[in-house]
């Protein structure tokens, strides 16, 4: 069955002509139909929709620059940079730190783009086991030559299973190799993880020097793009990066939209706080149901496979219940037997919520 989008996306979705309560997708804050997001796309289209050219040359403009400013404060950084697309971001820091390490250590699991990212590095990369940081350290001690330096690329948090990796682990098993890096692909963190909701280093209390992250802003944040945010020297070199240099910025009206976007979320911390409750009532009453789900503010929950449980099937049968739920059998992350994914957003009501709930139960 092809599923067709009819409207913006949000708690409650037109697909396939009919309104339906929608837990997919990545809109975790509920921004991507804001209309002060929607405003501002609207009003940046009447003015150009690109600048036709990079941002190297003659295609600079303030609203680009707006972002990242807007970026860079809700980081807590020095700079940020605003990049085509989050897809490309992980490739743009790992360019833009070449010189700092000579090994890449990576999360099997990872995602498509971390790994064609740490593909074209041109530095050796070892996989170790998901999650697993005692794997890690045998890792490290086995493929690293004397002097060299790691560096641990892994998402931050997993699209399908909704784990956060394990990034003060992490951190312990490469304290033995001097300017040992972590690299973290924070497009699922980016808004719902931390205090402040800057990802899973935050999450952590893991920043500091040698931590690393890249991220989007078209899942949480309601934009579009793709985002590094740092020091004002790290940004520099990334300013450099053939995939900064040499890709068309993203339109115009998805900067505005971004911009926006950020700011209510930076103004807004309520909508982290609410997307909080809401993930603890879904984990609650899914754990019921038989589910061993952690806790965890993730709003990703991964509902596995079980004996004698169709789970295509069953999105099937929540569809015609007007409820929207993902079934995985190959992404990334995705454990054994595929699963249903769940996505919680922060709009999302609590009896929305109870009647996913519900008519999960029934079907079981």
């Amino acid at each position: 069955m092809a599923f067709v989008m009819q409207s913006p996306p949000g708690p409650s979705t037109l697909i396939n002509g009919r309104w339906r309560d929608y837990f997919a997708g990545t809109g975790y804050l509920g921004l991507q139909s804001h209309p002060a997001v929607l405003q501002a796309a609207s009003e940046a289209a009447r003015a150009g929709f690109s600048t036709a050219t990079s941002r190297g040359g003659f295609g600079e403009h303030p609203l680009y620059q707006a972002v990242e400013a807007a970026a860079a404060q809700f980081c807590g950084a020095e700079e940020a940079i605003y990049l085509t697309s989050g897809y490309l971001g992980m490739a743009a820091l790992l360019h833009a730190l070449a010189p700092d390490y000579d090994h890449i250590f990576i999360d099997e699991a990872s995602h498509f783009s971390v790994q064609q990212a740490a593909a074209i590095s041109h530095k050796p990369v070892t996989p170790f086991r998901h999650l697993d940081a005692s794997a890690l350290a045998a890792a490290c001690q086995m493929h690293l030559h004397p002097r060299q330096r790691p560096l641990l690329l892994s998402d931050g948090l997993f699209p399908i299973s909704g784990e956060i990796a394990p990034a003060p682990a992490y951190a312990a098993a490469l304290a033995a190799f001097a300017g040992a890096l972590i690299c973290l692909d924070d497009a699922h963190a980016l808004g719902v993880l931390g205090s402040q909701g800057r990802g899973t280093l935050e999450y952590f209390g893991a920043e500091g020097e040698g931590r690393y992250a890249s991220s989007t802003l078209s899942k949480a944040m309601g934009g579009f793009g793709g985002l590094v945010a740092g020091e004002a020297a790290l940004i520099a070199k990334l300013r450099g990066s053939g995939i900064f240099t040499g890709a068309s910025p993203p339109p115009l009206p998805a900067a505005a939209a971004s911009q926006a976007a950020v700011a209510i979320a930076q103004a807004e911390p309520e909508r982290r706080q609410q997307l909080w409750a809401n993930v603890a009532q879904a984990r609650v009453g899914l754990r019921a149901l038989g589910w061993s789900l952690p806790s965890s503010p993730a709003p990703i929950l991964c509902l596995g496979a079980r004996p004698g449980l169709d789970l295509a099937r069953m999105q099937r049968e929540l569809f015609d219940r007007d409820l929207c739920v993902a079934h995985v059998t190959s992404y990334t992350s995705t454990p054994p037997g595929g699963a249903l994914r769940i996505a919680i957003f922060a709009t999302h009501t609590a009896p929305q919520i109870e009647r996913l709930i519900a008519e999960i139960g029934a079907l079981l």
